[in-house]
C-alpha cells in the first residue's frame, strides 16, 4: 500500500492557525508544531493554542489586522495562515432569510477573504513568500446540494478565491490553496459515518504549508475519505 507522504519540515516557520480553539483548529495547531512551526492561534474566544494567542473576529478587517499585527511583534512575519474558520448551515431555499444568507457567506467567505488580504499585506511588506491555506468542501468544488444554497456558494466562493489569489501573487512566490472535505469525521459520530478523519484533514493543510504549497496553489485538495 501507498504511504502517506512526511510532513515538510516547517521549523522557524510562522504559521496563523484561526479558529484555533475549535476542534479543527487546534488538530491542525498540533500538526503544525509537530512539523516544527511557531504556532500563532487567533479566534474569537480566549484560548491558549500556540506560542502566541490573540482574540480576533476575522470578518472584521481591524481586528484582524491587530491580531497579526501581534502575531508579527511576538514570533515574527507570518509565513503561512491555514484558515479554519467556517460554519454549516441548511434550510429550504425559500425559506432561507437574508439574514441566514448573510452570515454564512460572512463566516465562511467573508473571513476567507479578510485573513488572506491582511495576511498578504505582511507578507508583500516583508518582502513577499508565503502559503495562504483556506477551508473548502465538496459542494463547492464539485456541485451544490439541495437545501443548502448559502453554504454551497460560500465555499465555491472559496474556490474562486483561492484560484485568484494564487494566479495574483504567484511571482511573489505567495502560494494560495485550499483542502475540500466531505463530512471532517472528529471520532464521535454514528459507526459507518462517511467522511474523513480530522487528523487527514490537518495533515494535508501542513502539506500545504511547505513547498507542496507552491505546487498546489490555485487548487481544492478534495479530501472526501471512505466510510468508516
Amino acid at each position: 500500500m501507498p504511504t502517506a507522504p512526511s510532513a515538510p519540515d516547517l521549523s522557524g516557520r510562522v504559521v496563523v492557525v484561526t479558529g484555533a480553539a475549535g476542534r479543527l483548529g487546534r488538530v491542525v495547531a498540533d500538526h503544525l508544531a509537530e512539523a516544527g512551526a511557531h504556532v500563532a492561534g487567533l479566534d474569537r474566544q480566549r484560548h491558549d493554542v500556540g506560542r502566541a494567542s490573540a482574540e480576533a473576529d476575522v470578518t472584521d478587517p481591524d481586528s484582524t489586522a491587530r491580531a497579526l499585527a501581534f502575531v508579527a511583534e511576538t514570533l515574527g512575519e507570518p509565513d503561512g495562515v491555514v484558515h479554519t474558520v467556517g460554519m454549516w448551515a441548511g434550510s429550504p431555499f425559500a425559506e432561507t432569510t437574508l439574514a441566514d444568507w448573510r452570515t454564512v457567506l460572512d463566516v465562511n467567505l467573508t473571513s476567507t477573504f479578510v485573513v488572506f488580504r491582511e495576511t498578504v499585506r505582511r507578507m508583500l511588506a516583508a518582502g513577499g513568500s508565503g502559503r495562504l491555506v483556506a477551508l473548502a468542501s465538496g459542494q463547492g468544488v464539485d456541485k451544490g446540494v439541495a437545501e443548502q444554497a448559502a453554504y454551497s456558494a460560500s465555499k465555491a466562493g472559496v474556490v474562486r478565491l483561492v484560484e485568484s489569489v494564487g494566479a495574483e501573487y504567484r511571482a511573489q512566490d505567495i502560494a494560495a490553496a485550499a483542502v475540500a472535505p466531505s463530512m471532517i469525521l472528529f471520532g464521535d459520530e454514528e459507526p459507518g459515518t462517511r467522511g474523513v478523519t480530522v487528523e487527514e484533514v490537518a495533515r494535508l493543510c501542513v502539506t500545504l504549508c511547505g513547498p507542496a504549497g507552491n505546487v498546489h496553489s490555485g487548487s481544492a485538495l478534495r479530501a472526501y475519505g471512505s466510510m468508516r
